[in-house]
Order: C-alpha cells, then sequence, then structure tokens
C-alpha cells in the first residue's frame, strides 16, 4: 500500500483567518456594527457572490481585479458560460443590480446595509486583501436623494466605529462637483482624467501629479497649478470654501458643489470635534460617484490606507432599469481595521469557546444523566458543553479552563446527590438547580 501524499497546510497569502478565540472578536463587532446600522433604520440585504461579467466589467477601474468563475471540470469544453460570472469586488454594484431587480417591492427612500465578502485579484500587502468583508450602508432614491443624508452616513459610520476599541481617525470629505467645477472653469473638457490623476496625490506626491497632468494630460503649467492649489486646500469647517473663491475660478457647477459641500459639513458639527475634515486633494477614484465623496484613514498611519469610503452617486442602476435611482452610501473596510489590530496586538482574544458551561460526565454509566443537565440548561439559553467522554474529574476541569469556559456542572455523581456548580474564576462551588440557575449568579 503506498503511503499517502502529505500535503503541507500553508496560509494562502490575501485570505486572512482568525483562531476561535480571535474569531470570537470578529463576530462580537460585526454585530455591533449590524446593529448601530439597524439603529438607524438600514435593512438588511444579501445579494450572491457572483454577478455577470458585463455587469461587474462596466463600473471603474477596480473591474480589472475581477476573479471570474470557472467549473474545475467542464462537461462541454466549447460551453463557457460558467466564464461569465464573476465574484463581486464591492458591493455597491451587486446592490445597483439588486435595486433595479426589486425595484416594485422597495419602499422608498430605500435605506440598506450590507455585510459581505468581497474579492479582489490585486497584489497582497498590509492593508490590502484578495478576500476581505465590507459593512455599506446606502440610500437610494428615485429622481433624488434628499442631502441631508449626506451627513447622517457619517454619523452612523462615527457611532458604529465609536463603540469599538479604534486608534483616532479622520474622516475627510470632498465633493466632486468641486473638483469637477474648478477643472470646467479652466476650461478641461473632459475631467475624470484629471480626478484619476489628483487622487493620486497622496501615493505619487505633488511632482508626480503634475508631471501627469502636464505631461500625459496636456494642461500648461497655470492650470495644473490650480489643480494643485485646489488640492491643497482643508479645514474642518465652512472656511474652505472661502479658500477655493481665492483660486479665481468660477462655473455654475463649483457653485453647486461649494453649497453642497457646506451644507454637509454643517450638518457634522455634532461630531468630536477635528474628526472630520474638508480636504479638497480627495476625489475617490471610481468613476460612479458625482457629488459628496468620503475617505477615512487612521491619524496615526494615514499611509495604511483608507478604512471608510464611500460618496453620492447620480444614478449607479441606470444600465438595469429606465428609472433615475441616484444615492449615497458608505463602507466601512472591516477586514482592513480588524487585520492591522490584530497584527498590533490590540484584539484581545476572546474564549476558545462560546459555552458558558461544561457539564462533567461523572461516568459512562450517568452519561445519559449528564446529557439531559447539558440539555435543560441549554432550552433555557445557557449556551453549554458537555465533556466528550467519562475521564478524570481533574482533568475535564481543566479542559474547561483552557477553553475559557467559566462554569464547570457537577451532575449527580450518585442517586440522591445534588447538582453543583463551580465558579472557576473565584474557585467558589455549591449546590444548584438546572432549572434556576443563572451564570450570573456567581
Amino acid at each position: 500500500m503506498s503511503e499517502q501524499r502529505i500535503i503541507r497546510p500553508t496560509p494562502i497569502s490575501g485570505f486572512p483567518e482568525w483562531t476561535p478565540e480571535i474569531r470570537s472578536v470578529e463576530q462580537r463587532w460585526l454585530d455591533h456594527i449590524r446593529a448601530g446600522f439597524e439603529r438607524y433604520g438600514f435593512g438588511s440585504v444579501e445579494t450572491p457572490s457572483v454577478e455577470p461579467l458585463d455587469v461587474l466589467m462596466a463600473k471603474g477601474e477596480t473591474s480589472n481585479e475581477v476573479y471570474t468563475l470557472h467549473r474545475l471540470q467542464e462537461d462541454n469544453a466549447a460551453d463557457d458560460s460558467e466564464a461569465r460570472l464573476g465574484l463581486h469586488f464591492d458591493l455597491t454594484v451587486p446592490f445597483a443590480r439588486y435595486a433595479a431587480q426589486h425595484f416594485n417591492e422597495l419602499v422608498f427612500p430605500f435605506k440598506r446595509y450590507q455585510i459581505q465578502r468581497v474579492w479582489r485579484g490585486e497584489r497582497p500587502q498590509e492593508g490590502r486583501f484578495r478576500e476581505f468583508t465590507q459593512c455599506d450602508i446606502d440610500v437610494i432614491n428615485p429622481d433624488a436623494v434628499p442631502l441631508h443624508f449626506d451627513a447622517e452616513l457619517p454619523q452612523v459610520v462615527h457611532e458604529v466605529l465609536g463603540g469599538l476599541d479604534l486608534p483616532p481617525w479622520t474622516l475627510r470629505l470632498n465633493n466632486r462637483k468641486v473638483l469637477q467645477g474648478v477643472y470646467s472653469g479652466l476650461g478641461v473638457t473632459d475631467p475624470l482624467p484629471v480626478l484619476r490623476a489628483v487622487d493620486k496625490l497622496h501615493k505619487i506626491g505633488a511632482d508626480g501629479v503634475r508631471q501627469i497632468l502636464v505631461d500625459e494630460l496636456g494642461m500648461d503649467t497655470d492650470q495644473a497649478r490650480v489643480c494643485l492649489d485646489l488640492a491643497e486646500i482643508n479645514g474642518h469647517d465652512t472656511s474652505v470654501v472661502d479658500e477655493v473663491a481665492k483660486l479665481g475660478v468660477s462655473s455654475d457647477l463649483l457653485t453647486e458643489g461649494l453649497d453642497e459641500l457646506a451644507f454637509t459639513l454643517d450638518g457634522l458639527r455634532e461630531l468630536p470635534t477635528n474628526t472630520v475634515l474638508a480636504d479638497l486633494s480627495i476625489a475617490r477614484g471610481l468613476d460612479y460617484y458625482t457629488g459628496t465623496v468620503y475617505e477615512a484613514t487612521f491619524d496615526e498611519d494615514p499611509g495604511y490606507g483608507s478604512i471608510v469610503a464611500g460618496g453620492r452617486y447620480a444614478d449607479l442602476a441606470g444600465s438595469f432599469i429606465r428609472r433615475s435611482l441616484p444615492g449615497v452610501g458608505i463602507s466601512i473596510g472591516f477586514t482592513r481595521i480588524f487585520a492591522k489590530l490584530v497584527a498590533e496586538g490590540r484584539v484581545l482574544g476572546g474564549p476558545l469557546s462560546p459555552a458558558r458551561v461544561l457539564v462533567v460526565v461523572p461516568s459512562a454509566e450517568r452519561r445519559g444523566e449528564a446529557r439531559a443537565t447539558a440539555a435543560r440548561l441549554r432550552a433555557r439559553g445557557i449556551a453549554t458543553e458537555m465533556y466528550h467522554q467519562a475521564d478524570k474529574v481533574k482533568k475535564q476541569v481543566r479542559y474547561a479552563s483552557r477553553k475559557g469556559i467559566g462554569h464547570v456542572w457537577f451532575p449527580p455523581f450518585a442517586d440522591g446527590h445534588p447538582h453543583e456548580v463551580k465558579d472557576l474564576a473565584t474557585g467558589t462551588q455549591k449546590e444548584t438547580d438546572p432549572d434556576t440557575w443563572h451564570p450570573t449568579e456567581q
């Protein structure tokens, strides 16, 4: 008989996974975020992991990172129908398709949240993964979405993340109409290449952006200077509007964008001081943003990448339905945040087991009574594990301690004996009743 081949287990780069004690913290954080979204009336939506490739490929430069879907064994080599599907690279594009498909069933304004994994075929590095979890909220409405939602969404995110033990972070916001309005006032006919260039400012610096604007996009040096001067403007209040006026550029779109930016900043005044910054270098590279844009980073490590991002879009569902469905959305990059804190030792792992009680098996003959005791505790909503075999009591107690199970339950070891429970944190042990006892008693 040939020796079985052993495949060495190795982690797959860009696909994080956690041990149970870290995973329990991750789940608790996700539950916290979910509850926060629901407090503001956002309803849960889940879409398939895959979307038609023509849908995914139509939305911005992230399209080239799509993982396509193929069967390992094709029934017919000439049939490539499965190749027309791809794993979604964000949750906004699937949401647009979902909203169009279920349009007649939805109540508008439609406020949805979506917490799911997404996939991007990019080179893994710190803060960048091939598989990760996003937590999105969006508001869409036929024809128009009230502007006050542009301020409400950051408030939701601040409240949600404020309940987690995160390092300080700042939300930066801008309005694409301000950028495009300035570019239009400079005589630029196609603003999108300029937007993409300016969006690289924090990666390649002012000289790198200037080179793109002049050498690749054909701007003159004065036009490029104004674009870079605009990107240097930032502030915590509406004073940024006056700074833009000093550039000496005007257009109707610029005026509209500045009005919207001032309105949104005013709506965020109640957030903690200096946690919101109007930053006119923020462009967000995705092509579908048309108004307010958001991007947040950790104060102590801004180069790590954005941990919150989003913005307003004019009609993302236009490819699917002959109705105008504008919206505004914001996304928490959950895995990027969580992985950083785990790597830095800031996440204190929870117990290895969710059980609150371990029921001891006194002997093989009394295993049935141990099983019945565990069932009575579970029926009352108490997470309970029963030890897997009759063994020395000391060994069973040690097992509970190693898994972080706080209480050890001793069913009767002989007829007529009482139930007893031991609190491993205090060492106290007392008689009790499985139909009335609760873990908070000790």
